[in-house]
């Protein structure tokens, strides 16, 4: 809606509507994730044969996942840099048991989820508030349940958003 049009104004104003410019929106935070040398993970792709198409997938999923849940836990102005540095999927590809359908991932407690990763967190001055290194592993994920249980990145988003609420969630005290 654009808030400089008269008749469009008064309408949404007639209608109990708020008027915003476009000026004003903008994210409360900014969370930035970067993949470093994906190609390099340990474990990264959606087939027994890695593609580029299948990783660039999946970082999406991992870069929707943190934004969103980073962004709830923020104060607005902070600026939030992660930087990935492996990822190791939760199961594993075992091509010898179904001989011409390899690309199942058998989920298996000796393959848990892993992510590395450093962080740095800004406030709105650019002062660095909080910074470090994870290493984020969830040995007992088959036990979380995940869910939604058919996405097949349940498991490494369950510890993802873990990770975020206990690093970043405002303490009750404060």
């Amino acid at each position: 809606m654009n808030p400089r049009n008269p008749i469009i104004a008064g309408l949404a104003l007639a209608l109990g509507c708020t008027v915003q410019s476009a000026e004003v929106a903008e994210p409360a935070c900014l969370v930035d994730v970067i993949f470093v040398q994906p190609e390099k993970f340990t474990d990264c792709k959606d087939e027994y044969m890695d593609t580029g198409r299948g990783r660039e997938s999946i970082l999406a999923e991992f870069r929707r996942t943190i934004q969103g849940t980073a962004s709830r836990y923020l104060p607005a102005g902070d600026r939030l840099e992660i930087r990935i540095t492996d990822i190791d999927l939760a199961g594993d590809f075992e091509p010898w048991r179904n001989i011409g359908n390899e690309d199942i991932r058998y989920l298996r407690e000796i393959f848990p989820p892993r992510v590395a990763l450093e962080f740095r967190l800004k406030g709105p001055g650019g002062q660095v508030i909080r910074a470090g290194n994870r290493r984020l592993q969830s040995p007992g994920f088959m036990m979380s349940g995940g869910f939604p249980s058919s996405d097949p990145l349940r498991y490494e988003k369950e510890m993802l958003r873990d990770w975020i609420v206990r690093e970043f969630r405002p303490s009750r005290g404060k």
